[in-house]
């Protein structure tokens, strides 16, 4: 470890382990270290299923009817990616898809009004949908066309809408799309979290709606790819494509302290030990004195012995 690296990364979180991954293939000397005995950082997938008791403090042992603690891969942060994302994209140039399997949801649904709906996936599908009324669904077929249409180097398809001064708002009244479609276009296929985007030019919704037809047309089902074993497979991915062209990695690496000499990082202390770098990266967690909380997010992670009412019992799904 007492030697010098171009670039030294500590956490192995999906971030880290992409900018590794390709550092190393472009030739850069690269050590890669994390504190934890697994990759993943924040969002790893816990596995065994006695490791997530643990790490959540839960008493006592699963119980048997769980089945074997091996079998499990609870993510911590689970996300979803779009199959024809920037993500994917990289997977595929990369090759990391080589040692990766990747599932396709079953199936998208939208709770509303304490019912659950399917997010219809097929025009057939749309046109059965209780989510709308017949001539809502024609209108709103009438703007998925406009979005399949729309390209920002034409301006031909912008039917009247500058998509850097039009706010969505004004799109959807320009189709005269109700509040319950506005809802559902917003939050179940341009999936925003809040209703900020109304009032900011529309591009940025008409792409992401746009991603999500292209996406669903890939697959048909849903537009959605999760891996098989959890995401956790990622950084792993990454790490192995690192590994591959001579990158060094270190799990269950204590970092005792960067060490900084005129205002510039040139290495990392750990276990008694100083490794130099010419540069490093590092998640948000290795320098908590030089950086500020502006937020959090809340989230749960429940354990369910059936499928969800109304989701035609998919095993996979999301749920918004």
């Amino acid at each position: 470890m007492n030697e010098e690296y171009d670039v030294i990364v500590l956490g192995t979180g999906l971030t880290e382990c992409i900018l590794s991954g390709i550092m190393s293939v472009n030739g850069k000397k690269v050590l890669h270290m994390d504190r934890n005995p697994y990759y993943g950082g924040e969002s790893a997938s816990i596995t065994p299923l006695e490791d997530l008791y643990k790490r959540f403090k839960i008493p006592g042992a699963p119980p048997s009817s769980m089945g074997r603690g091996r079998d499990w891969n609870v993510d911590l942060i689970p996300k979803f990616l779009m199959a024809n994302g920037q993500l994917v994209k990289m997977l595929l140039y990369t090759e990391v898809t080589r040692y990766l399997d990747f599932k396709v949801t079953e199936g998208s649904f939208v709770y509303k009004g304490g019912k659950i709906y399917k997010v219809p996936s097929t025009e057939a599908e749309a046109l059965a949908s209780s989510l709308m009324g017949l001539f809502e669904k024609r209108r709103f077929r009438k703007f998925l066309v406009y979005v399949a249409n729309f390209d920002e180097n034409d301006a031909r398809t912008f039917e009247g809408v500058d998509p850097k001064k039009t706010a969505m708002r004004e799109v959807y009244k320009k189709f005269d799309l109700g509040q319950d479609v506005i809802d559902f276009t917003g939050h179940a296929l341009a999936l925003y979290r809040t209703d900020d985007y109304l009032d900011q030019p529309c591009s940025e919704t008409i792409n992401r709606i746009k991603l999500y037809s292209e996406s669903l047309a890939r697959y048909g089902k849903s537009p959605y790819l999760y891996p098989l074993y959890g995401l956790g497979e990622l950084p792993q991915g990454f790490a192995r494509l690192s590994a591959i062209y001579g990158g060094t990695y270190m799990l269950n690496k204590p970092i005792e302290e960067i060490i900084v000499q005129n205002g510039k990082v040139i290495g990392v202390k750990s276990e008694g030990e100083i490794a130099r770098c010419k540069q490093l990266i590092c998640d948000p967690s290795y320098v908590k004195d030089r950086v500020e909380k502006v937020g959090q997010v809340i989230r749960v992670i429940c354990i369910l012995s059936h499928p969800i009412k109304n989701t035609n019992d998919t095993c996979v799904c999301v749920l918004i």
